[in-house]
């Protein structure tokens, strides 16, 4: 991949973490500071904000509104699948995975992935962007962030072949246990397009992932740009339902399934077949 189309993702890069900081940090409705503002305090070209702002609209984070400005959109609505009584599991997804490092080195954290990996802004963090490649084909761009004090010394290689989280756990003793996940669809910028091999504006899926060991600490919180066009994920549900006389249906919602598809206060557990470092 050429320097020029790298450098691009990651200094856009950039600009979404900021823009998703003050996401999180205002209420649905309020303004976001007008672009030249932001190009300022940034210090980048209008069309590389444009870029960024442009993915958190497709996305549903912000609003543009004709004349007025751009505000933080309403609350999303969210649907969880809870596996019960047995661990989510992920099964290795297809192909022969590898990785090419685009970017690796060590920053602050700052407030949006500090809270995330529980450290100070000021704290120093591994940050590390890669393109995964599926058969020789490019497949995302995954940006991993990782507390430098859990893995001291850890090393680009590391990241390009083998699975990464049996290599956390033979060579710096840090063993993953769970995982909270969010899959959003969006639409891939020029920049990604050329990494990834795609025409502008593809379908994509954006995943963002924060991953803890078994003593309960963050390990990583890492985002991705699948291609939508090669990429998909299967799930298994099993549909449970109450006991007799149980409470009635209250309308809740589960995609795909027809209304009074569960019974009544029915769990579900699933199985997600799925790329986690593989």
């Amino acid at each position: 991949m050429d320097g020029d189309s790298s450098s691009s993702v990651l200094k856009r890069e950039r600009v979404r973490e900021h823009l998703l900081e003050l996401v999180e940090s205002r209420r649905p409705g309020d303004a976001i500071p007008a672009e030249r503002a932001l190009c300022a305090r940034l210090g980048v070209s209008r069309p590389t904000l444009r870029a960024a702002v442009d993915e958190l609209v497709s996305t549903g984070l912000l609003v543009r509104e004709h004349g007025r400005g751009t505000f933080v959109a309403p609350a999303k609505i969210t649907q969880e699948l809870v596996a019960t009584g047995r661990p989510l599991t992920l099964p290795q997804a297809a192909g022969a995975w590898s990785s090419r490092i685009l970017e690796f080195t060590r920053v602050p954290a700052g407030a949006r992935v500090g809270r995330r990996l529980r450290v100070s802004p000021a704290a120093e963090i591994t940050y590390v962007a890669r393109l995964r490649i599926v058969d020789e084909a490019p497949m995302a761009i995954e940006y991993l962030h990782l507390p430098a004090q859990l893995v001291p010394g850890v090393a680009p290689e590391e990241l390009e072949t083998g699975d990464f989280y049996e290599h956390l756990r033979a060579h710096h003793r840090v063993h993953v246990r769970e995982a909270v996940q969010s899959i959003e669809p969006t639409v891939t910028s020029a920049a990604e397009s050329r990494l990834l091999d795609v025409p502008e504006l593809s379908p994509a899926l954006l995943f963002e992932r924060l991953t803890t060991d078994t003593r309960g600490r963050p390990v990583e919180y890492v985002h991705s740009v699948y291609r939508g066009d090669r990429y998909r994920l299967l799930s298994r549900l099993t549909l449970g339902t109450a006991a007799p006389g149980g409470p009635p249906d209250d309308g809740t919602h589960h995609p795909g399934i027809p209304p009074g598809g569960l019974g009544r206060q029915a769990a579900i557990s699933s199985s997600t077949t799925g790329d986690v470092h593989s």
